[in-house]
């Protein structure tokens, strides 16, 4: 089966009832994602950019809901809830929220692969496969290891072989390195860079981090306030700023560049 090469989110609208009022979250946003490429979600904390990614997905919390917007693969209108764990998976910023603390990382592994309707005689050699892909020390142990047995840099490894274990050809990546120390986080993105250069993932990088979208990203889209205010490729973000909150979040990252320099 070919896989697909394109998914667009468009006019997403997001709401929260509160107070007996509809509080738009996300407001008319629509994205693009092509396989092979990374496109960073950048913008100030409460901008709106977990949320789309929950919302495209269908898995937003209590009491917040998607008033409007669509999910297209490869033009095709696809109902958000069919994305999961098949054409999109997902890594989280703090894997042991991810986790089921009494299964461990085998366990969790049969799971995703019945989910990809994966032949479950070949489930070990698969996992033990998918853990080495992602530099995992001794993959074999950790397949019997729980959760809280490992540290949080070997368990965003497992989440992202789970991720290659579900045969998705998109990845939505949520601050996927905001709680490992620097040489865990140079090493995560090595592998993310390393899944798209190698199997031709598109990822979807939520980042507060304009270190790492310099480093990693093909496009970047700023949002604000639920918007995406301004989209390109990451060398004009970098170079050539429009929007007001495209120029602070460059001109913070260059100010903590050059004083980390000096």
């Amino acid at each position: 089966m070919t896989q697909p090469q394109t998914l667009a989110i468009e006019n997403l609208c997001i709401c929260a009832r509160r107070e007996g009022q509809d509080i738009q979250l996300v407001r008319e946003l629509s994205l693009t994602l092509e396989r092979g490429e990374i496109l960073a979600l950048v913008g100030g904390s409460g901008s709106g950019k977990s949320m789309t990614c929950a919302g495209a997905q269908d898995v937003l919390p209590p009491g917040v809901y998607r008033r409007a917007g669509r999910v297209l693969v490869d033009g095709s209108d696809v109902a958000p809830k069919s994305l999961r764990g098949r054409t999109v998976a997902t890594v989280l910023q703090n894997p042991r929220s991810a986790f089921n603390p009494l299964r461990t990382i085998f366990d969790h592994a049969r799971e995703v692969r019945r989910v990809a309707r994966a032949d479950a005689a070949e489930d070990r050699a698969a996992t033990i496969a998918a853990l080495s892909d992602t530099g995992l020390d001794e993959p074999e142990r950790a397949l019997a290891l729980y959760p809280f047995e490992m540290s949080g840099g070997m368990l965003q490894r497992a989440m992202i072989a789970l991720a290659l274990l579900s045969g998705a050809p998109f990845l939505f990546a949520d601050e996927p390195t905001t709680d490992l120390d620097l040489v865990v986080q140079a090493r995560i993105l090595d592998l993310l860079e390393g899944l798209v250069a190698n199997r031709g993932l598109g990822i979807l990088l939520v980042s507060h981090d304009m270190g790492v979208v310099a480093r990693l990203a093909t496009r970047v889209a700023v949002m604000q306030e639920g918007q995406v205010v301004e989209e390109g490729s990451v060398e004009r973000i970098f170079s050539a700023p429009q929007h007001a909150v495209t120029r602070e979040l460059v001109a913070a990252h260059l100010a903590l560049y050059a004083g980390e320099s000096a």
